[in-house]
């Protein structure tokens, strides 16, 4: 049976979008979004419903336990991206988050909450969410880059990433915060720290160029480098095409790395087999979503719960 890594969850939560389209409130900050046509509304929805399932049956054919909810409204564009609202944690914590953009805090579904309180063993729930009203905001694991194995936090500061906010979580979920700058190629700071960097098991990749304080830099490469990690360094162009925004999971046969087919094609033959050396490679073709200004590891919420044992019909524990 394949070895099992508190980096790469067995389960995650997707969510098909009714209504998609780039979030206007949201481009302000976001370098990495595209504008769309105002005419091309629906034809942008339906194309994000058939990228969102047809990355779910290729996750579920490699094993991997997909919890797909439909989002019945129109008036959240972004909430085909779960992973920025809440996180799970081993030993039963979740953890939900404030938003910056008040269009995006209407994202937060009670039912999966729910659906996780029902299926997995959650001991807490912590909601920050309150604190949008004081102006904090942590925009969840697209906000941090968290490294479960070596209990670190990476956060590029931006306005979605308090620090007081990062240093509370951090404080209770146990992990060390390192809070760094990134630009992107046009100078501006990179709006989630997840479309730069991925922390696999045995790999991760990183735009390193984005850190333009060369020591800060070679702290966080170092840091990285722990426990025998192979540290894999992306340009810019990279970054632009989502190379950063991917996640490591546990298939059936193995863990593999989900990533665009984008970011799949903007990488050199070289890193590919570095990665390859580790883990298989799941390539995603969802490149109306990435009009959006994020990519797969933004579609995936990854579940790191304990499952509860089968249930019954009438919900009796066996």
């Amino acid at each position: 049976m394949p070895q099992s890594s508190l980096q790469a969850p067995s389960a995650v939560i997707m969510i098909c979008p009714h209504r998609f389209h780039p979030n206007a409130e949201t481009a302000r900050d976001n370098g990495f979004q595209t504008d769309a046509p105002a005419d091309a509304a629906e034809n942008l929805a339906a194309q994000a419903q058939a990228e969102i399932r047809t990355a779910v049956q290729a996750l579920r054919e490699e094993g991997v336990q997909v919890h797909l909810f439909d989002d019945p409204r129109d008036d959240r564009p972004d909430a085909v991206f779960p992973n920025n609202w809440f996180s799970t944690h081993p030993g039963g914590h979740v953890a939900v988050y404030p938003m910056y953009s008040s269009n995006r805090r209407i994202e937060r579904r009670p039912d999966i909450l729910d659906m996780l309180k029902h299926r997995y063993r959650v001991q807490d729930i912590i909601d920050y969410s309150g604190l949008e009203q004081d102006g904090l905001f942590l925009e969840g694991t697209g906000a941090m880059v968290l490294d479960h194995v070596e209990r670190v936090a990476y956060a590029a500061r931006s306005k979605r990433t308090s620090e007081v906010l990062l240093e509370r979580f951090c404080t209770h979920f146990n992990y060390e915060p390192m809070v760094f700058d990134a630009y992107d190629a046009a100078g501006l700071p990179i709006y989630h720290t997840n479309v730069l960097m991925c922390i696999g098991t045995d790999v991760a990749l990183i735009g390193l160029e984005t850190i333009r304080d060369v020591a800060r830099r070679d702290e966080i490469r170092d840091r990285l480098s722990q426990g025998d990690r192979e540290v894999i360094d992306l340009s810019q162009d990279q970054i632009a095409d989502f190379a950063g925004n991917a996640i490591e999971l546990q298939g059936r046969d193995g863990r593999l790395l989900a990533m665009s087919s984008r970011a799949m094609a903007a990488m050199a033959p070289a890193q590919r087999q570095r990665i390859e050396t580790h883990l298989k490679i799941l390539p995603l073709d969802i490149p109306t979503i990435e009009m959006a200004g994020g990519s797969v590891r933004c579609t995936i919420a990854g579940i790191h719960l304990s499952p509860r044992p089968h249930l019954t019909p009438e919900g009796e524990a066996q």
